[in-house]
């Protein structure tokens, strides 16, 4: 999402922009006879989004996307060749710029890469490093010409370890709200308009996917019939994988005890239209999070980028998030934060609660549900500190981040790429 965005502002802004080439996404923009007429040519790492705004697909993203320490280790061979075919790409086509987005563990090595060959490297979306292992802001310090950050503690903290950054907002803080009403998207999705409508979010990849959508499905089933839930599923997922999951969790059932409180669990062969899981206590599978979020009640959220979605629809959620045992042990030592929730870490303080390990437990889930889905206090707190969250993540920018970054990219590297 955040490289399509900047795709889309650089093209806009191209033609008062520096003649260059760029790999990002990684994207590299690039062009064999630059001039101020001459369209950009984007080609690098990226999704279905970012094949639509116009670069060229060299990986496709859905291939590195790996979660936790552990599971890496066994993609690592696959991803190494992933990497020097992109790399060698990048020696053919000569880019003047490389843009890195995100993914620090793939794309700092990328940017070791272009500044071997002399291509200046700008970081969008800078990996959070003032979270766990500190110690790696050196690589943006030797690799790096320029980083752009998305929260606004993180250019202070960049800029005292001697990296050039700066704060150009946080690409969801313009979203607008969808504008399809309830009763439309209800229409849209066989939903039931009487009820209230609770979105469930297990992440963006599979590994955590499979972590954390059982015991949400399991807190789903507790809360009963009287609610319809929604479970978009992200771009780097395929439908197929997480419908298997939750037909997986009916065929086991989540327990007599579950069972009673939900009336009862329908069987897996009980379709009532093609948008309609095998009923888990109606679980409807939806394309896109923004609206099932800002027609829902409430949510149960992984933790990641979809809590600020959240927080920016104000949707009241609890976060919940599970890894191994093993990788929870080796990564909890170097987490340097004191919360696990990015809009907590924003409003630097405990907005939603936070069920990680051993706490994300259906019981846990459903104990602090009950607290935010009826109106009254603990409910209109969490959408004060949510609105807070939103306040924060705009800052004082007049523009949206995308274009931000657009103009600061082609300002910083006006003077320095050399077109080839």
């Amino acid at each position: 999402m955040y490289g399509a965005q900047l795709l889309e502002a650089l093209r806009e802004l191209f033609s008062e922009c520096v003649e260059t080439s760029v790999h990002a996404g990684s994207v590299e923009w690039s062009s064999a006879n630059p001039s101020r007429d001459a369209e950009p040519e984007f080609f690098g790492v990226g999704g279905e989004k970012m094949r639509a705004a116009g670069c060229e697909l060299i990986i496709d993203a859905k291939d590195l996307s790996v979660v936790g320490i552990t599971e890496i280790l066994s993609h690592l061979p696959k991803i190494w060749r992933l990497f020097h075919k992109l790399i060698a790409e990048a020696g053919k086509r000569r880019p003047d710029l490389a843009i890195i987005i995100d993914s620090p563990a793939f794309n700092w090595r990328v940017a070791r890469e272009m500044k071997k060959r002399g291509v200046p490297v700008v970081y969008y979306v800078c990996p959070q490093f003032w979270a766990w292992r500190q110690g790696r802001v050196r690589l943006l310090r030797k690799y790096v010409d320029k980083g752009l950050v998305i929260f606004p503690f993180e250019e202070k903290f960049y800029r005292d370890r001697g990296i050039d950054a700066e704060f150009v907002g946080h690409p969801l803080a313009e979203i607008p709200r969808p504008a399809i009403s309830r009763d439309q998207y209800a229409s849209q999705y066989g939903l039931d308009t009487s009820k209230s409508w609770i979105t469930l979010m297990p992440g963006s990849r599979r590994k955590e996917v499979r972590m954390n959508l059982p015991g949400i499905l399991k807190a789903a089933a507790m809360l009963g019939d009287e609610y319809e839930f929604l479970l978009p599923i992200a771009p780097t997922l395929d439908r197929s994988f997480v419908q298997d999951l939750v037909v997986g969790v009916a065929d086991a059932g989540v327990g007599p005890g579950a069972r009673a409180r939900a009336g009862g669990l329908r069987s897996p062969s009980d379709l009532v239209r093609p948008a309609l899981v095998p009923r888990l206590t109606h679980i409807h599978l939806v394309p896109d999070a923004l609206p099932a979020l800002a027609h829902s009640r409430a949510g149960i959220i992984a933790s990641g980028t979809a809590t600020v979605e959240a927080a920016m629809m104000e949707t009241p959620f609890v976060m919940v998030y599970r890894v191994t045992p093993l990788t929870y042990l080796l990564g909890r030592w170097t987490v340097k934060v004191p919360h696990f929730a990015m809009v907590n870490l924003i409003a630097e303080e405990e907005v939603v609660p936070e069920l990680v390990q051993d706490d994300f437990t259906p019981d846990n889930v459903l104990a602090e549900l009950k607290q935010i889905i009826p109106d009254g206090a603990p409910r209109q707190k969490m959408i004060e500190g949510l609105q807070n969250v939103k306040r924060r993540l705009r800052g004082d920018q007049t523009e949206g981040a995308a274009n931000r970054a657009a103009k600061i990219i082609c300002r910083q590297f006006e003077t320095m790429v050399q077109p080839t």
